[in-house]
């Protein structure tokens, strides 16, 4: 366990370090040095809202699997989840905390751990949906996808689903142990008529209040984006920040967007400077989340165990 850990700093400091070799750090700090309070304040706005609406999507999971969650404790547990998956590697601990002290108060510890996986496969799979949408929609992106010799302009159509395809067959054979534990409450909590609409609807708002937070992180720092094109830039590097690999997505967030706007035929350095803007940002919105640990011995234990 602990070597994982330290592959995750490390690999989050390299990726880094290597941004810092091969673009100009002084013009990354200029970018990030001087952000707008109104901006700031937006995305902290933002930020909460997501926050409570991403409780409250886990209320209404829980309650699928027949479980009980005050909106109080759910908030206050989401705030710590966040806090924690924002300063421990991997981005999972504080997700999985959150299951076992909900498991506790329960005393369900199946359903408390499947409603927190659904919950949050809910939000990712919106994720990978917007991604390969904005991939066909954004015109650079797009125009990039048809230059290369296996797509063509004619066969992007055919071969992104394809791709798509083999996606999920990898990852169905990688995650077949968790979905047989899942399998029994998928219809229940996401594809049951009343559900989907309700999973659907929340966890695309959830996922577009993060690239809104990202879009105006990158106008906070003066880049000249409008929202709707920073909030299609950062998809992808959202999806890079689900990545279990690193801290937080530290690294990883800022290599993605590093190519990401080299791709879009922008700055990379700007690219860099949005990401560790947003990643500021998310860290600030999250430290709610610091003040609930403060206020429960209990859950200083558990970190410490």
């Amino acid at each position: 366990m602990r070597t994982r850990l330290w592959l995750r700093w490390t690999l989050s400091l390299a990726v880094l370090g290597a941004l810092a070799l091969w673009l100009d750090p002084a013009r990354i700090a200029a970018e990030i040095a001087d952000i707008h309070p109104v901006w700031l304040l937006l995305a902290l706005a933002t930020a909460t809202a997501q926050t409570a609406l991403s409780a409250w999507r886990w209320r209404f999971t829980a309650r699928r699997l027949g479980l009980e969650l005050s909106p109080k404790r759910a908030l206050a547990d989401y705030y710590l989840a966040g806090f924690v998956n924002q300063v421990m590697p991997g981005g999972v601990i504080g997700d999985a905390w959150r299951a076992q002290r909900h498991a506790q108060a329960s005393g369900r510890l199946g359903p408390a751990w499947r409603a927190v996986i659904l919950e949050r496969a809910s939000g990712q799979l919106v994720v990978a949906l917007l991604a390969v949408l904005a991939l066909l929609a954004y015109p650079p992106w797009r125009e990039a996808l048809s230059a290369l010799p296996w797509t063509g302009r004619h066969g992007l159509g055919l071969s992104l689903p394809l791709l798509l395809a083999l996606v999920a067959y990898l990852l169905r054979r990688r995650w077949r142990p968790l979905l047989a534990i899942v399998g029994q409450d998928i219809d229940k909590a996401l594809l049951a008529r009343t559900a989907w609409p309700v999973q659907l609807g929340s966890s695309v708002l959830i996922v577009l209040s993060y690239l809104l937070v990202f879009a105006l992180a990158a106008r906070g720092i003066g880049l000249d984006l409008d929202i709707a094109t920073g909030m299609a830039l950062a998809l992808p590097v959202l999806l890079a920040m689900l990545i279990p690999l690193s801290v937080a997505g530290w690294g990883l967030r800022e290599g993605a967007a590093a190519g990401i706007w080299l791709l879009s035929g922008l700055p990379p350095e700007q690219g860099v400077a949005a990401a560790i803007a947003y990643g500021l940002l998310v860290l600030l919105a999250s430290l709610p989340g610091a003040i609930v640990l403060l206020l429960r011995p209990s859950a200083q234990k558990h970190v410490h165990q």
